[in-house]
């Protein structure tokens, strides 16, 4: 297989203005198996604009193969790629930190993907949303667990997530997005994986499935504050730690070598600058920054 030698990017790129400037490559394959991923914003709720220490983070969202999006916000605009017009959004939950009707407008959206359990709440924001910018309203689809989306050579299944919104039933969602045999699942914002999650998946302890070959997953706690009240609805790097070295030992992650477990959502409070992220994080951990792009292939 051909390969190329992965790109390591250091901290001071997290402030770089030029997002064609700040782009790394994995194993570059086959092209109708490559997923390329790249990290719109990586901050969690308590990101708003540069902090003291002059770094910044952008709202967790993500482009996938230059023209999917999986949440979005007006913090995310200046990431995407100049010659960049995405028309399909998938939205993990309601939270302001990752759904914003009028940025999806703005951006000409033209097709949205939630889950049924708030669909109704969602079509209610974006048609007056549609009415006061005098936008057309996008097709609003909802989707259930489990079930299938095929987008040309993707796949998108949602799955269900543990994190509680301001909606007391709604359920979050995370996705697995496949094409062929990679599969990578995108994890934010949720507490670990549900076990309805890891089943549908296929990479459940009791059943014997398909592994998944990539693995991002928000890290909202950092180190040292496993102690945090958000335990309860966000993942912390401790946690992702164990959930990578049970996966990895029962081989239900098999990832090609030397690929990370690219980590988002981080709390501006509870981790360190991205200097000191790639210092301390054990390997295979690594945090994400916005503007980074990464192709993903299975071995």
């Amino acid at each position: 297989m051909d390969r190329r030698t992965f790109v390591g990017l250091t901290a001071s790129t997290l402030l770089a203005g030029t997002p064609d400037s700040i782009k790394a490559n994995l194993f570059m394959g086959k092209t109708d198996e490559r997923i390329t991923v790249r990290f719109l914003g990586t901050g969690a709720a308590d990101w708003d604009g540069r902090d003291e220490r002059g770094e910044l983070r952008r709202l967790t969202s993500i482009l996938v193969d230059g023209h999917i999006l999986i949440d979005f916000t007006p913090t995310d605009k200046d990431m995407l790629p100049a010659d960049c017009h995405p028309e399909i959004i998938f939205y993990t939950h309601s939270h302001g930190d990752h759904y914003n009707p009028s940025a999806a407008l703005k951006l000409g959206i033209k097709q949205v993907y939630l889950s049924q359990t708030w669909y109704d709440i969602a079509k209610d924001e974006f048609e007056k949303a549609a009415k006061e910018l005098h936008l057309d309203l996008p097709v609003i689809t909802p989707i259930y667990i489990g079930q299938q989306i095929t987008i040309g050579d993707l796949t998108f299944t949602p799955l269900p997530g543990n994190h509680a919104t301001d909606h007391l039933f709604e359920q979050a969602l995370i996705y697995l997005i496949e094409k062929q045999r990679t599969r990578i699942l995108y994890a934010t914002d949720t507490s670990g994986l549900t076990a309805t999650a890891t089943r549908l998946i296929g990479i459940d302890a009791h059943q014997k499935g398909t592994p998944i070959t990539a693995l991002i997953m928000e890290a909202t706690i950092g180190m040292g504050h496993d102690s945090d009240y958000r335990l309860f609805t966000h993942t912390s790097v401790v946690q992702i730690e164990q959930i990578v070295r049970v996966l990895t030992a029962t081989k239900r992650y098999t990832p090609s070598i030397g690929q990370p477990v690219y980590l988002t959502h981080l709390a501006r409070t509870l981790h360190g600058t991205q200097a000191e992220l790639d210092a301390h994080l054990p390997a295979p951990l690594r945090a994400a920054y916005d503007g980074l792009e990464v192709v993903f292939q299975a071995d």
